[in-house]
């Protein structure tokens, strides 16, 4: 039903408004506080009422489809409830809506709705999206997505929450099999092709067969078996074999809450009749492996069923459950920081070319779609040092912190780059630390460091001449440049040069440890060994009770410092080295 999502910002503070075109799926992602609720309830406030809301910061217009005279016909056939017995209708009125919550409309209006070309809810006054949708037809614009929402979607719009995806399971009530069924376990109990792709989904999950029982009679029920029913009769009857059967299975209540969740959402999507079905976080109360398998299954099934559904997550498997199903999936990420709100459309053909690559699945190089910020080292023992500078900075000079930071580790220098780049193809802000003995390397390695950090090639042939300069004059000096002092083994003018050189990296993100590496930072500890070694021994002497004498607290130089320029160019709205 929906044709277009069109948001009021773009992937930048200066780009045009992002547009996101239909798909069996779309899933937002970002940082905390980024949106990703809140835009599934200006859609779910849009269908379900079709007016505008001045107080919407994140959709600006959503364009519903044109359907063909037939197929507007064929769903209001479908969609038509029947009369009570004894109500009065007039000539061309037909009921529509869900059991006991229904509405009486001409047939005819309905119809001219679902048909109307120009079918956009508007939800604030913008001229530019209104000149650019709306051209004035028969009926306004709001008279037609208002007949549109208020007979059509707003039965047809489900908005799952923690709580009522649980409830979805509760037991339902039974209905009379020669009229149409009414709820999702009334398809269920009649459609066996349903039931039974339910019933796979659960047990690939769970190890449990899920059955619907009819047992009571007035009602019906899910259960959860440890043996599939032999026969169709054995699931749906009500002699002796079914009702001993249905008996030895547990009730689904007393299931916990993340089976009930993705036994409900399932439920919904395959047996429910929602056009357009929002959820947010549906891997609240799911183990990460089965949150994966919920993803690809939620899009299979989604894109089988021809529904738009919207969903906000916080998991990386779920994401990337859904991409692998091979259904066409949007990937939106969403930041908000200093009153200025991004949105940016992520190629998931993009993003499974990345997951198959070992190196990057192996970081979880995707957790950082759900971070402002990502920083990437080059061995774990630098993630360790870093992350935790940056936690005592946070707690004791927040101003000079990385906040909604995810620290990641490649395997060395060389690597560095190699997770830079698709994380800034991405949209998300992330920055590289390696020693200063990347001046060794030169040739293809440096040309891959500089793209990593998306520095233009017209100046890439200038930073490599310099770098092979500054290599030589530490090359002269005779000492290990990561070793005996970093920049200052330099003669003045050198060093002048080298520090140009860092200078125009850090303008792209890319930190350089001037004074040498890891272990040259905070000397005054007298920390020894190396790698692992020494981070044991650092942390040691850093102290770990903030109460005591020992404990190490931010100081105005050094490594503090290092990483409050590290989040200056984190938070800096123009920062260079991201991708358009």
């Amino acid at each position: 039903m929906i044709k277009a999502l069109h948001l009021k910002f773009g992937h930048s503070p200066d780009a045009q408004n992002e547009i996101i075109e239909s798909s069996p799926i779309t899933v937002f992602v970002g940082p905390n506080s980024s949106g990703k609720s809140k835009v599934l309830s200006e859609i779910y406030h849009c269908c379900t009422r079709g007016e505008r809301d001045v107080n919407n910061v994140i959709v600006d217009a959503i364009e519903f489809e044109q359907l063909s005279r037939e197929s507007a016909v064929e769903i209001i056939e479908q969609n038509t409830l029947q009369p009570n017995a004894g109500q009065k209708m007039s000539d061309g009125e037909i009921i529509v809506g869900n059991g006991s919550n229904f509405r009486i409309i001409q047939r005819d209006l309905l119809i001219e709705s679902l048909t109307c070309s120009n079918r956009v809810c508007l939800n604030l006054y913008n001229k530019d999206v209104y000149n650019k949708l709306i051209e004035i037809s028969p009926r306004s614009y709001e008279t037609s997505v208002s007949i549109l929402c208020d007979y059509f979607l707003c039965f047809k719009t489900l908005m799952l929450s923690g709580e009522n995806r649980i409830n979805l399971v509760n037991e339902q009530r039974a209905r009379d099999l020669q009229q149409p069924p009414e709820t999702s376990f009334q398809v269920l109990f009649r459609d066996d092709k349903k039931r039974a792709e339910l019933r796979r989904i659960v047990y690939e999950a769970f190890d449990k067969y899920l059955v619907i029982d009819p047992t009571a009679l007035v009602i019906l029920r899910l259960r959860l078996s440890t043996k599939e029913p032999s026969s169709i009769e054995e699931e749906r009857g009500i002699d002796d074999r079914a009702v001993k059967f249905h008996e030895a299975a547990q009730p689904i209540d007393l299931a916990s809450d993340g089976i009930k969740a993705f036994a409900g959402i399932m439920t919904e999507i395959i047996a429910g009749d929602p056009e357009i079905l929002l959820i947010d976080e549906p891997e609240a109360f799911l183990h990460p492996a089965v949150s994966h398998n919920l993803g690809k299954e939620i899009a299979i099934a989604s894109g089988s069923q021809k529904k738009n559904l919207f969903v906000s997550t916080h998991s990386s498997r779920f994401v990337m459950g859904c991409i692998q199903s091979g259904v066409p999936v949007n990937i939106v990420r969403l930041t908000y920081r200093d009153n200025v709100s991004t949105a940016r459309i992520l190629s998931n053909e993009k993003i499974v070319t990345l997951m198959r690559n070992p190196l990057l699945r192996s970081t979880g190089m995707l957790e950082g779609l759900f971070y402002e910020f990502v920083v990437v080292t080059e061995s774990d023992t630098d993630r360790a040092f870093y992350q935790e500078i940056n936690e005592r900075l946070l707690r004791y000079k927040p101003d000079w912190g990385i906040p909604n930071c995810l620290f990641l580790n490649a395997q060395n220098k060389q690597t560095v780059p190699t997770i830079l780049k698709p994380l800034r193809e991405m949209g998300i802000p992330a920055v590289g630390i390696v020693d200063i003995d990347v001046l060794k390397d030169g040739g293809q390695n440096w040309t891959k460091f500089l793209d990593g950090g998306f520095i233009p090639r017209i100046e890439q042939n200038s930073l490599a001449s310099l770098r092979s300069d500054i290599k030589k004059r530490f090359d002269k000096s005779g000492k290990e440049m990561k070793c005996d002092g970093g920049i200052d083994i330099l003669e003045i003018e050198d060093k002048e040069a080298a520090n140009n050189l860092f200078n125009r990296l850090q303008e792209y993100g890319i930190f350089v440890v001037r004074k040498g590496e890891l272990k040259t930072w905070l000397p005054e500890l007298g920390a020894s060994g190396h790698g692992p070694k020494w981070l044991v021994d650092v942390f040691e002497r850093m102290g770990e009770d903030p109460n005591h004498a020992d404990f190490l607290h931010p100081g105005e130089n050094d490594v503090w410092s290092f990483v409050s320029e590290i989040r200056k160019w984190l938070v800096d709205p123009n920062k260079k080295g991201i991708p358009s």
